[in-house]
């Protein structure tokens, strides 16, 4: 077996792959002696089947089976040891000189089409590109504090009349013509917030009640027969209370009032971490930084979105397999015929330009991603979650178990890798170009943020999923090939 590659030009080839009878005759035999064994035949014992009847029934397929088998490794193995930093994948010459025939010859040359990445050079010097830091209003700590103090707060029991926010708990009974119903439903811990009540001449009943009052009223009426809440106030199913319509009596046994949790000591640990701030000073700032940290990401995707403009700019002039990968994305994908790759396929070959950049960042950098940084931001994605429902100080170990069960799924750890791979691609190009700091208010940061979701939405959103999913394909495709 011979391979050899014949390249057209810097980013185009085909590889040419000689096979003799040699090469393929002894697996071919080996395959049809194995099926003659299995071979169940009329006429003919298990086991006991002519070899020539095996032939005729079995060898072209057989023959077939075993060609492209030893074509598909040989393909593998000829890109690895060559190191061809290969797009796509090869594709099958279809020109009809370049085609074998299985039933004439004994000799065979396979031709396979491929697209080379290009080799080039950036000078990112001239390079200029915003990066936004973000400067809290301080009502926007102020807002954050209270929500913490909101989250950590309790109900405690009061004296005092009720007030609409309050929880009123006591006895629910049921009552006919102003007396316990014999055998009538009794509802022991009954809840009920003022608020909630919808009748306004039942809520204004229980607002500016005491412990020990009793109040008669039907639920029904109070919640303006939504079932979900009567069902809850009576502890039955809605099923259970659809066909009743009773009146019942409230004997309040408790009234307790929210009172927000108080700025503290107990609080800060509660927030931040136990003895991590000693002061509500110490706190404030720990809460700023706890704010601006969620900016970041934004301010991180704003920045290589436009370096990833002026990067496929820079790379206008460098010459690719334009048709080579015309072909292969016809080929590979479901859906899309030759008309819409060619529509999608400037913006496609936009995206394949950045990420052919970043993979020569990476490499040329020496860039490592270790499964403990997939690790780390698992973390932190999880920290970011939890936060968001005002969960920001949950114990390391709970933070790790979480992480944990995300990484259980390939797919996060792929979309984790590409994070990981992106902020270090972040880091390296702040090192060299550029960089103009732009410090702007959190509104105003917003507002940048939505505009550019907009535009993208607008404009790019749903070709550009499309192509970069086709992007990603190809750049896969080459970095397996470097492996």
């Amino acid at each position: 077996m011979k391979s050899t590659l014949n390249k057209t030009n810097e980013v185009n080839g085909t590889i040419v792959i000689e096979l003799e009878k040699a090469d393929y005759q002894e697996k071919v035999d080996k395959s049809l002696t194995q099926l003659r064994q299995r071979a169940e035949i009329p006429g003919f014992r298990k086991g006991k089947v002519p070899k020539s009847v095996i032939q005729k029934m079995y060898g072209k397929s057989v023959l077939v089976d075993e060609i492209n088998k030893i074509i598909t490794e040989e393909l593998g193995n000829f890109v690895k040891e060559n190191n061809l930093k290969i797009l796509g994948e090869p594709l099958a010459d279809k020109t009809p000189e370049n085609q074998v025939d299985l039933d004439k010859d004994e000799t065979f040359k396979f031709h396979f089409n491929i697209g080379l990445t290009p080799t080039f050079d950036l000078n990112l010097e001239d390079v200029e590109q915003a990066y936004y830091n973000v400067e809290l209003e301080d009502d926007l700590v102020e807002k954050q504090i209270d929500s913490y103090r909101q989250n950590f707060g309790t109900y405690l029991k009061v004296e005092e009349e009720a007030v609409e926010t309050d929880l009123i708990k006591g006895t629910l009974t049921e009552v006919e013509n102003g007396e316990d119903k014999a055998e009538g439903m009794v509802v022991e811990n009954a809840i009920l917030m003022p608020s909630y009540l919808k009748d306004e001449t039942i809520k204004s009943s229980f607002i500016g009640s005491k412990v020990g009052e009793s109040i008669e009223f039907n639920p029904k009426t109070a919640y303006d027969n939504n079932e979900a809440e009567v069902a809850s106030l009576l502890q039955k199913t809605k099923e259970e209370i659809k066909d009743i319509n009773p009146d019942f009596r409230f004997d309040i046994n408790e009234v307790t009032r929210f009172q927000e949790a108080e700025l503290n000591q107990e609080l800060f640990d509660r927030v931040v971490g136990e003895g991590a701030v000693a002061s509500e000073e110490e706190f404030r700032a720990k809460v700023q930084e706890q704010i601006l940290k969620q900016f970041k990401p934004g301010a991180d995707h704003l920045f290589i979105h436009e370096m990833r403009d002026k990067i496929v700019e820079k790379m206008a002039d460098i010459e690719f397999p334009e048709e080579f990968l015309k072909s292969w994305l016809i080929e590979s994908s479901e859906g899309r015929n030759e008309e819409q790759i060619d529509k999608d396929f400037p913006l496609i070959l936009d995206d394949l330009k950045f990420q052919i950049f970043k993979q020569k960042v990476i490499e040329e950098n020496e860039i490592k991603i270790e499964f403990k940084d997939i690790e780390a931001l698992a973390i932190e994605v999880a920290r970011a979650q939890f936060a968001q429902y005002g969960m920001s100080n949950l114990p390391d170990d709970v933070l790790k178990n979480y992480s944990k069960s995300l990484l259980e799924k390939e797919e996060t750890i792929q979309n984790l890798y590409e994070k990981a791979t992106e902020e270090k691609v972040i880091e390296w190009l702040k090192k060299n170009i550029k960089v103009v700091e732009k410090t702007v208010d959190s509104e105003e940061f917003n507002k940048i943020m939505s505009e550019h979701s907009h535009e993208h939405g607008v404009n790019h959103n749903h070709d550009e999923h499309e192509q970069h999913d086709d992007s990603e394909d190809l750049s896969e495709e080459a970095e397996s090939s470097e492996e």
